[in-house]
């Protein structure tokens, strides 16, 4: 991978995780306890329970790929094979780690 491939990965991550973040504080709104309360219909508190249940995953999702982002960044430099298949040692290519940065697996060997 050369200097300026690795500049638009760089690049990349930040906007990811920085748009990751964004998701989670936005999300973390939605998920305070539902309060018993009669002007809120029994249908209702089941639904809004349901979609913090949705939203508790996102956010637990989103923190998991951050972190996963966040090493990836660190390794771009610091790691002389990042960029290369932990299982067969070939090149992964640009197109994959631009769209999957924390990927560590060529597509063959992800499979």
């Amino acid at each position: 991978m050369n200097d300026k491939q690795k500049a638009e990965l760089k690049e990349k991550i930040k906007i990811e995780i920085e748009n990751l973040k964004r998701t989670v504080e936005e999300l973390k709104e939605t998920v305070n306890p539902v309060t018993p309360d009669a002007a809120i219909g029994r249908l209702s508190r089941l639904d809004t329970m349901l979609n913090q249940g949705i939203n508790k995953s996102s956010i637990s999702q989103s923190l998991d790929r951050i972190m996963k982002l966040g090493n990836a960044l660190s390794r771009i430099d610091d790691d002389p094979f990042f960029g290369e298949c932990q299982e067969c040692g070939e090149l992964i290519p640009f197109a994959r780690l631009i769209a999957l940065p924390e990927s560590r697996f060529c597509v063959d060997c992800a499979e």
